[in-house]
């Protein structure tokens, strides 16, 4: 017989309607640290990005000329 497993890792592409998905917690029931921590780790995220961006955009203008 397998064992069980005790964590989830939640599947963004899942059906959330399967009984074997782990359901994702509401936002508000999430700890405010770790809701904090979160919103900020996204922000780096969506920053770092737009900046990569940026920077591939300027290196494709200075091919152009």
């Amino acid at each position: 017989m397998g064992r069980q497993p005790t964590t989830y890792q939640f599947d963004l592409f899942s059906n959330p309607h399967e009984a074997e998905t782990a359901q994702m917690p509401p936002w508000q029931a999430v700890p405010e640290e770790t809701r904090l921590t979160l919103t900020k780790l996204m922000v780096h995220l969506i920053l770092d990005h737009v900046h990569a961006a940026r920077a591939v955009q300027r290196e494709e203008a200075r091919h152009d000329a």
